[in-house]
């Protein structure tokens, strides 16, 4: 099979696939049988049955696809004030029947110009920020959360081809759990860094990150590493979150079998360098699929915590509904492993519009100023994808409204 012929025939063909970050490359699934749309009434059948299908030794025996934020609260009985919307969908899950492995290097060439607009428009000005900001700061001093993540939203008209800007950010700005998703509707492309769940028989690790710096010339990984190190409050950023997981973990792990596995490194990115640990914990018996999602989404990295009460906190403040940011894209197996990771770090392309959302935490000595910046420099490596179409066309600058 020549790969670069098929990845450019599938995508002139419409037919919706889903490519996925793989530990030697990436994985497509295509040649969809179901597709699942899901509701806050059929969630949890979806996932229980899932989970019971006989598995047949195929590498295709599971079910692809993503959680909205929504649904995800929904689950857990967090409730969402009425909110501006789209009307995306809550989650699609999709049974693929066509699995194929790609190296990393997608060698795609396009045949029609995306059509992007980069002139983005953001949902919370400096101003707005602020005020946010200070509200949240009073429920942290009172001790209403510790920790919270104020959301941002970047958006355009555009009309892009979601496998050319998916081939070109993971060329710029390689992440491990980087996935694309292509249907007739809506795209999504994604360069998340951050897995929630890798579940293997009967052993679950996550892998939080809680820290971020961005990139200049002078900075390298060990001088990162120190200054996250001498850093109170991304210390105590860190130290909340892995909390956090720990307890979630511990909700549904045998007791005592929850362990730091790596403890405060650091992950380098295009734009940033990041702060991670990886926490692993073996599953009690006869664990459910269902209880294992319902005590770790929403990932509590990008919530903040106390979670419960956070994401209380968050759902009273927002206007937009977050479709699918911070809510969880992977895949269930028939034999009941699965993968998930945090959906960050994405553009969700639905109606010719463009979404990127991005948040950074605040905690008691959070800088307004300072997490408004960092939640730029997030959005910033997939906002250049529409800045270098742009420069090829009309050559005019990136503009932040």
């Amino acid at each position: 099979m020549n790969k670069k012929n098929y990845l450019l025939d599938l995508n002139n063909s419409k037919k919706p696939f889903i490519i996925y970050k793989s530990d030697k490359g990436f994985d497509l699934y295509t040649d969809f049988s179901k597709k699942i749309i899901l509701n806050n009434k059929n969630i949890e059948k979806f996932i229980n049955t899932n989970t019971r299908l006989k598995s047949t030794g195929k590498e295709t025996d599971l079910f692809i696809g993503f959680f909205g934020y929504e649904i995800l609260n929904n689950l857990i009985n967090v409730k969402i004030k009425k909110q501006k919307t789209t009307n995306f969908p809550k989650g699609i899950f999709y049974k693929p029947e066509t699995k194929i492995k790609f190296s990393n290097n997608l060698e795609y060439k396009k045949t029609r110009l995306s059509n992007p607009s980069n002139l983005f428009k953001i949902n919370i000005n400096k101003k707005s920020y602020k005020i946010i900001f200070d509200k949240f700061k009073k429920k942290i001093k009172s001790g209403e959360t510790y920790q919270i993540k104020i959301c941002t939203k970047y958006s355009n008209k555009s009309e892009i081809d979601a496998l050319d800007f998916f081939s070109r950010l993971v060329k710029s700005n390689m992440a491990p759990e980087a996935f694309m998703i292509k249907d007739k509707d809506y795209s999504i492309i994604s360069c998340s860094p951050e897995n929630l769940i890798t579940k293997k028989n009967n052993f679950i690790t996550t892998k939080p990150i809680a820290g971020t710096l961005k990139k200049n010339k002078k900075l390298n990984k060990n001088k990162a590493l120190t200054f996250f190190r001498k850093n109170l409050k991304e210390t105590k950023e860190h130290n909340m979150i892995v909390d956090m997981e720990r307890n979630d973990l511990s909700k549904i792990c045998k007791p005592g079998s929850v362990k730091i596995l790596k403890k405060k490194i650091v992950e380098e990115y295009r734009d940033l360098y990041h702060y991670v640990s990886l926490i692993g914990g073996q599953l009690k018996n006869k664990v459910t699929s269902l209880e294992i999602i319902k005590a770790m989404m929403p990932g509590g990295s990008v919530i903040g915590c106390p979670k419960i009460s956070t994401l209380n906190l968050l759902n009273k403040q927002e206007k937009e509904n977050r479709n699918i940011y911070t809510g969880s894209f992977g895949y269930l197996k028939f034999n009941g492993d699965m993968r998930f990771n945090i959906i960050i770090r994405s553009i969700l392309n639905f109606k010719d519009k463009s979404e990127i959302s991005v948040a950074s935490g605040v905690v008691i000595d959070s800088n307004a100023v300072h997490e408004f910046n960092e939640n730029y420099i997030k959005a910033k490596s997939l906002m250049d994808l529409y800045k270098w179409y742009t420069l090829l066309t009309i050559k005019t600058p990136l503009l932040i409204m």
